[in-house]
């Protein structure tokens, strides 16, 4: 999954920008002079002899091998993937959890420390919080922005700072920079969910990052039709992320990866409209007096919204808000709308809504869900990409419900 030096970025494309990139890294065309990617629907491959599958199987020479962890859709999506983020190398998962798994199993063993800020997806928390300890590693949740308190959490057995920035649900934002100074210092790698931004708005490798995982899930994908993930960063790095998934298997498809292709095609072009929708909503929001907190970075009263204006391109399209009344409020508002999905996928075109204390952070304990903010009545919005105003009388129809 390490790009072959013949399918290496060429030089007319290295100063590209992120739009051409999305559309032209990493083609390898097989030689049928087709002009869409194709997609190779093959578990395995025929070798020219004897001495060939030795010389491949053992990495003497480069080629395709078993589809669990070479295969060239696969691989035009790693490489054009790893443009993007202005990375050496990537490597595609069957899903964002397994890109994280695959991570923390190249880099940790019995006996390691792992530091991980407190407000990240749920199922994260449940890995590092339940199935790390299992396998002998510690680990310690401390507040995103507090850079005192990863500091203080790292010990001579750290070997991973995580986060994810900006945060699910809340859009907490992280100084990249400054976490990747500590964890340099803490020896020790800085690994960060680039899933909210993708690296249309924000390349975390290039702020000191090690690691950047995706969930292609989301924005990559852009319409929820697969599950995928990937980790990116340095060739060495991703050579021992490649070892984990040879050897275990939790492998991307061909053709989800294809899928995931069609996707990064459109990635800079979606993400701006994404913000536009979601900056117009947040702010709409903000002006209600029925809501009575908005998380946003793109608002100017967000505490993170400086650092975001320097480290991202753009907000984003998620936030959360709170509606007075708790629980019974937040699940009235939402029943109440018609034109947003009710699920927890985001990422989508499609406008989705959810209530995270009771579905993605719902198996956090109760202590967990207040620490990262995630109180009974906020409520998360994906914002797609239907008109502004479709999406405002939307959210009126969940207001209205809360008055009567």
């Amino acid at each position: 999954m390490t790009p072959d030096d013949e399918n290496a970025l060429p030089d007319f494309l290295r100063d590209a920008h992120a739009e051409t990139l999305g559309i032209r890294a990493g083609i390898a065309r097989s030689g049928e002079g087709e002009h869409g990617e194709p997609i190779f629907t093959t578990s395995s491959y025929v070798f020219d002899s004897a001495a060939d599958a030795a010389a491949r199987f053992s990495g003497a020479s480069s080629g395709n091998v078993y589809s669990r962890y070479t295969n060239p859709t696969v691989r035009v999506f790693e490489e054009r993937l790893a443009a993007l983020e202005n990375a050496e190398s990537a490597v595609g998962t069957a899903s964002g959890m397994s890109a994280i798994l695959a991570t923390c199993m190249a880099f940790l063993r019995h006996g390691d420390h792992v530091v991980c800020s407190r407000d990240v997806f749920g199922s994260t928390v449940g890995l590092f919080d339940k199935y790390l300890p299992r396998m002998g590693v510690s680990v310690s949740f401390v507040p995103l922005g507090d850079l005192a308190a990863w500091r203080a959490a790292a010990t001579a057995k750290t070997r991973l700072f995580y986060c994810e920035t900006p945060s699910n649900p809340i859009c907490e934002v992280a100084d990249i920079a400054a976490l990747a100074e500590i964890a340099k210092a803490s020896g020790a790698r800085l690994v960060v969910d680039n899933c909210f931004c993708t690296p249309a708005l924000q390349k975390p490798l290039e702020l000191g990052a090690d690691i950047v995982i995706h969930s292609a899930t989301k924005y990559l994908d852009g319409q929820g039709r697969m599950l995928g993930g990937a980790a990116v960063g340095s060739a060495e790095d991703m050579a021992e992320v490649t070892n984990f998934i040879r050897t275990c298997g939790p492998s991307m498809s061909p053709f989800n990866a294809w899928v995931f292709l069609k996707g990064l095609e459109t990635l800079s072009l979606r993400m701006r409209a994404h913000c536009e929708n979601a900056n117009k909503l947040a702010h709409w929001l903000q002006q209600r007096s029925d809501v009575s907190r908005v998380h946003y970075a793109g608002l100017p009263e967000h505490p993170g919204h400086e650092l975001a204006s320097r480290q991202q391109s753009g907000f984003g399209g998620v936030l959360s808000f709170e509606v007075p009344g708790g629980q019974e409020a937040a699940w009235r508002f939402i029943d109440a709308t018609k034109l947003m999905s009710l699920t927890a996928n985001l990422g989508d075109v499609k406008t989705t809504i959810v209530h995270p204390a009771t579905t993605t952070h719902g198996r956090l304990a109760a202590e967990q869900r207040d620490a990262a903010g995630i109180v009974p009545g906020l409520i998360r919005i994906a914002v797609g990409l239907e008109h502004i105003e479709d999406l405002q009388v939307d959210c009126q129809r969940g207001f209205d419900a809360l008055r009567v």
